[in-house]
C-alpha cells in the first residue's frame, strides 16, 4: 500500500497548490499502518525528527521534495503506542527545536509541552476526561512549618466525594501530587473511577517536593517526614483507617524510588506501592552510566536488591518499552516476587511522561484498592 507521501508524489507534479490540498486533506503526522509519516511545510537547511524511544536513533534526518519546502519522514511505530517527539530545523545555521506545527496534539509537562504521535489503535481513555456525572472531589491544602526536611512543607489533600467524617477511608500518598493533578489529571481519574466504582473511595495527600533529586534517592529525612510526620498528621485529621493495607504510597520515576525506599525503610507501615517507571538503576558490576544524580539511587538499589525484606504487601509496578529504564523495572519484578510480596506488573508502548503514567492509573488503583466493581478485574 502506497504512503500518503507516495501517491502526492505520483499524482503529478509537486507545487505549491498541490502541497495545499495535501496538508488540507490530512491530519499530522499521518498513521497508516505501522507507519507514521511526519511532515513539515517551511525553508529550512535540514529537518530532524527528536523523539523518546529508547532503542531508535533519537534524531531522524527528513528529506525534502526537490523544488518544494516540503519535509517529510516515515517510521514504523507498532499498533497501540505513543510516541512524544520535537521537530529539529536547521536555517541559517541555527538550531531550533519546536513542537510539530501541523499537529495540535500536545502533552505538557514541567519542562513544557511536546507533540504527541497515536499509533494505530490508541485512544485517550476516556476515563481520563471529565465526565459531566462524576461529582467532583474537593482539594484542601495543608502546611507543615516544620519537617525532618528542615523547611516547611506544602501537603494538598483530595477528599473524594460525599466524603463523610462518620466513615473511614485508605489513604494514598503521591510523590510529586501537584503534577500528577496538573499532567497527568490524576484528580478526573480519582473522580471518575470512584464515580464508576471501579476503585474505592480514597483519602490522598498530594505532596509537593522542593529539590526532588536530593529528597528522593533514600533520603532519611524525607522518610522520617512522610511516616512519622505525614502519616500521623492525615490519621489525626482525617478518618483514615490505621492498618497498613488501607495506605499506599504512590510515585513516578525518581518518586517511585522514594515511595520504594520509603517503605523500606518503614516496613509494616504501607500495604500498597503503586511505583510508576520507577528510577530503579543499580550496578551488578562496575560503575553505573547514569551519571552523579543516580548515585543515591543506585546505591539504594543495590543495597535492596541484597536485602528487599518485606517492605509491602502488594505493588503494582508500570514501565513504558521505550524507556531507557525498560531494564531495571523489569528486573525488579522477581526482586519483589521473591521477597513474598504480591505483584501486578504491566507495560505499555510509550514513554517516560506523564500521560503514559496517567494510562495506567486505572489498572493500578482499581488492583490495589479494588471498589464494588472489583470483580470486572480479576
Amino acid at each position: 500500500m502506497k504512503t500518503a507521501i507516495q501517491t502526492l508524489l505520483t499524482q503529478g507534479p509537486v507545487d505549491e497548490a498541490s502541497i495545499t490540498t495535501f496538508l488540507r486533506g490530512h491530519t499530522f503526522p499521518i498513521v497508516e499502518g505501522r507507519q507514521a509519516t511526519f511532515v513539515y511545510h517551511g525553508a529550512a537547511e535540514a529537518v530532524h525528527l527528536r523523539h523518546w524511544v529508547y532503542g531508535l536513533a533519537s534524531s531522524q534526518s527528513f528529506e525534502r521534495i526537490a523544488g518544494t519546502n516540503l519535509w517529510h519522514h516515515t517510521l514504523e511505530i507498532p499498533p497501540q503506542s505513543r510516541v512524544e517527539y520535537k521537530l529539529e530545523v536547521i536555517q541559517d545555521g541555527n538550531r531550533q527545536w519546536i513542537r510539530d506545527p501541523l499537529n495540535p496534539n500536545l502533552a505538557h509537562d514541567p519542562f513544557g509541552a511536546n507533540s504527541v504521535c497515536p499509533g494505530q489503535g490508541y485512544q485517550r481513555p476516556a476515563w481520563t476526561e471529565p465526565d459531566p456525572d462524576a461529582r467532583e472531589g474537593t482539594i484542601k491544602e495543608m502546611v507543615f512549618t516544620e519537617t525532618a526536611l528542615g523547611g516547611p512543607r506544602r501537603v494538598s489533600v483530595y477528599l473524594p466525594a460525599r466524603f463523610r467524617e462518620t466513615r473511614r477511608y485508605p489513604l494514598l500518598i503521591v510523590h510529586d501530587g501537584g503534577d500528577y493533578v496538573r499532567y497527568a489529571s490524576l484528580q478526573t481519574v480519582l473522580d471518575n473511577l470512584i464515580h464508576r466504582n471501579e476503585v474505592a473511595p480514597l483519602v490522598v495527600a498530594l505532596t509537593h517536593p522542593v529539590d526532588r533529586l536530593a529528597e528522593y534517592p533514600n533520603n532519611a529525612a524525607h522518610a522520617t517526614f512522610i511516616a512519622e510526620q505525614l502519616l500521623p498528621a492525615m490519621q489525626d485529621k482525617f478518618p483514615i483507617y490505621e492498618t497498613a493495607a488501607s495506605r499506599c504510597l504512590m510515585g513516578a520515576s525518581f518518586g517511585g524510588v522514594a515511595a520504594l525506599a520509603t517503605a523500606w525503610r518503614y516496613p509494616g507501615t504501607f500495604g500498597r506501592l503503586l511505583l510508576q517507571s520507577g528510577s530503579f538503576a543499580f550496578t551488578d558490576i562496575g560503575e553505573s552510566k547514569r551519571g552523579p544524580n543516580f548515585a543515591r539511587v543506585v546505591e539504594f538499589i543495590n543495597a535492596f536488591r541484597d536485602a528487599p525484606g518485606k517492605p509491602s504487601e502488594k505493588v503494582y509496578l508500570s514501565c513504558g518499552t521505550y524507556e531507557s529504564l525498560i531494564y531495571e523495572n523489569r528486573t525488579m519484578v522477581p526482586v519483589l516476587q521473591a521477597s513474598g510480596m504480591e505483584v501486578r506488573y504491566e507495560e505499555a508502548r510509550d514513554g517516560h511522561n506523564w500521560e503514559n503514567w496517567r494510562d495506567r492509573l486505572r489498572s493500578g488503583l482499581s488492583w490495589l484498592f479494588p471498589g464494588p466493581l472489583w470483580m470486572v478485574y480479576e
